[in-house]
């Protein structure tokens, strides 16, 4: 599981791992700075529960993150009405998955009906893509548990991205190379970026979790080595570290920014700026090539 972890930990824009992003590990001493990359035995072993989720942190954690990166966790209620409203588009009728009910939902356990159509099968569903932005712990895409109350809840009743488009898969497969192949391309069409490390590797966690409570509950069977890290490489593609506003990983200012600058400015001129950090890089699975993300938003 080492190599797992270690897998969920890569930055593949820097080709290192993800960074703290946050000060708020630096009591612990070295290794901790928010500019700091995170290493497998910083959070194993004695400091394996130094990374909690957002609603295990003391109010004085929570509300410093909100006012510094405006970090926020959506209701899981609210996260479905939302992912409601995008399946009505795709499917062109309301409650598919489950019709809520004030903060809850009622899952409709019947097989999904799609459209009479050749572009609106269920194997165009689980490829269709979907982008969480500043995704936190991943709330819109799984869902194990309320990010706000910590509510876990059952696989049959999860309301995320992956979780709806895993359901469709377990349906619509008979064979267990069958299913994994969708399985892969239904982890390879979700996307989400976020900023602070500890929260982005809590939603990589999530993700691979879900693959293995999937797994388990089609097939009676725990994962092997090798299926653990074709997911986690996915999930290190697909869920990236990054600042929103800027388009680069933590820390720097836009390439583009850079090379408007005087090149010859005085040095003492240069004393607070950024150092100038890689636009974020991603994977388009289907060609095979990764892709600078700032070019898919021009």
């Amino acid at each position: 599981m080492v190599k797992v972890m270690g897998a969920l930990l890569l930055d593949r824009t820097t080709r290192k791992n993800i960074t703290w992003s946050t000060d708020e590990y630096e009591g612990y001493g070295q290794g901790f700075t928010a500019e700091d990359e995170i290493l497998v035995n910083l959070i194993c072993g004695d400091r394996g529960a130094i990374i909690q989720p957002r609603l295990l942190k003391n109010a004085d954690s929570q509300g410093k993150r909100t006012l510094e990166r405006a970090e926020v966790f959506t209701p899981v209620w609210v996260c479905n009405l939302q992912n409601n409203t995008i399946d009505e588009v795709w499917f062109g009728r309301q409650n598919v998955f489950n019709t809520p009910n004030e903060n809850k939902w009622k899952t409709h356990h019947h097989k999904i009906e799609f459209p009479n159509s050749n572009q609106k099968t269920w194997k165009s569903y689980v490829d269709s893509k979907r982008l969480e932005i500043t995704c936190g712990e991943a709330s819109y895409i799984v869902t194990p548990y309320d990010t706000v109350t910590g509510e876990k809840i059952p696989l049959e009743n999860r309301i995320g991205i992956l979780d709806r488009k895993l359901r469709i898969v377990n349906e619509n497969t008979q064979l267990e190379d069958e299913w994994l192949q969708w399985t892969v391309r239904a982890f390879q069409s979700v996307y989400g970026f976020e900023y602070q490390g500890d929260s982005l590797l809590i939603a990589r966690l999530n993700l691979l979790l879900t693959f293995v409570e999937n797994l388990r509950r089609k097939w009676s069977r725990m994962a092997s080595e090798r299926e653990f890290l074709t997911i986690a490489k996915i999930i290190s593609w697909n869920l990236w570290q990054m600042d929103g506003l800027t388009g680069t990983v933590p820390g720097g200012l836009p390439v583009s920014q850079y090379e408007e600058q005087d090149l010859f400015a005085p040095a003492e001129d240069k004393t607070d700026e950024k150092e100038a950090k890689p636009n974020c890089r991603i994977m388009d699975w289907r060609s095979k090539q990764s892709m600078v993300f700032q070019s898919l938003v021009h």
